[in-house]
């Protein structure tokens, strides 16, 4: 079974041989190539939600639950990441910054179950899980998640502005209420 403090204790010594992604992402991908063994070690999803399961200055790992069809706005980490699945899909749009602070589209990347896929640190992007159920993914950050400054862009207007934590929060809480409230059609 999928033991917490080990996965941890492993991206430690991961991250202290290379300080890139490239040794975290192997012990990530490693984990979600058993993704019912994860299901057993953090519990089935019930709702959405970041869950912090290890900070410090210069690691984070998540558990980042994304209600059914939910999409969140562009936003950047400013460390790399690595993000593993363990359980349904996200969907991630690229985005490049223009000249006067706004950002359009440069790519896309579907991440299913079993998928381990880095991302930089100069990455801009958004997040849709296009699927009817909830989505569980494994999030290790180069970094203090919850410390670092970085930027939202406006989801209309595509304009950057100085990301707000307590309104990603929101946004999950209000994404648990709808889906939870309102059936999800797969037609």
């Amino acid at each position: 079974m999928f033991d917490l403090e080990r996965f941890v204790a492993d991206c430690q010594a991961a991250h202290a041989e290379d300080r890139s992604h490239k040794a975290v992402r192997e012990v990530l991908a490693r984990a979600v190539q058993d993704p019912r063994s994860v299901l057993k070690g953090l519990g089935e999803p019930k709702r959405a939600q970041v869950e912090a399961l290890y900070r410090s200055a210069s690691l984070t790992v998540l558990n980042v639950v994304w209600a059914p069809r939910m999409t969140i706005y562009p936003h950047n980490h400013r460390m790399w990441a690595v993000i593993g699945i363990y359980t349904g899909r996200e969907d991630n749009i690229f985005w490049r910054r223009l000249p006067g602070g706004t950002v359009e589209a440069a790519g896309a990347q579907s991440l299913c179950e079993r998928d381990a896929a880095p991302l930089g640190p100069e990455i801009i992007h958004s997040v849709t899980n296009p699927i009817p159920r909830l989505t569980g993914a494994i999030h290790v950050y180069g970094g203090d998640f919850f410390a670092t400054e970085r930027s939202e862009w406006d989801p209309e207007t595509l304009t950057e502005q100085p990301y707000d934590p307590a309104k990603t929060l929101r946004y999950f809480e209000e994404a648990n209420r709808s889906w939870q409230t309102t059936p999800v059609s797969v037609a």
